[in-house]
């Protein structure tokens, strides 16, 4: 289920919050096949290293992050986006506060 309603006019930007020393997440799509997510993480916070069985995509859309991919480390600002291939551990790092939309789709 969404958090989200649809057909209903939304910005990603102002759709989370950040809290002092969180991460917040809101669901925008669930669905079998994958789902979209917002995400904002204040100064510091971060996800650990893990890996997914798909393909992910982050899109930075405020603030500035470090996303490490296989141990090579990927500093993205607002506008910018990366794929994190499945399978490939990677990690999330809050550089400064930043919101991201996290979109996975799950293959067969």
């Amino acid at each position: 289920m969404s958090e989200i309603k649809i057909a209903k006019k939304f910005s990603m930007k102002t759709s989370v919050e950040y809290a002092d020393a969180s991460v917040v997440s809101k669901t925008i799509v669930k669905k079998e096949t994958g789902t979209i997510s917002l995400f904002a993480f204040d100064k510091g916070q971060a996800l650990s290293k893990h890996s997914a069985p798909f393909d992910a995509m982050i899109q930075v859309i405020d603030g500035r992050a470090e996303i490490i991919i296989d141990e090579t480390s990927h500093d993205l600002h607002a506008g910018e986006s990366i794929i994190m291939p499945a399978n490939i551990p990677h990690a999330v790092s809050a550089t400064e506060k930043f919101k991201m939309v996290l979109t996975m789709i799950k293959g067969k």
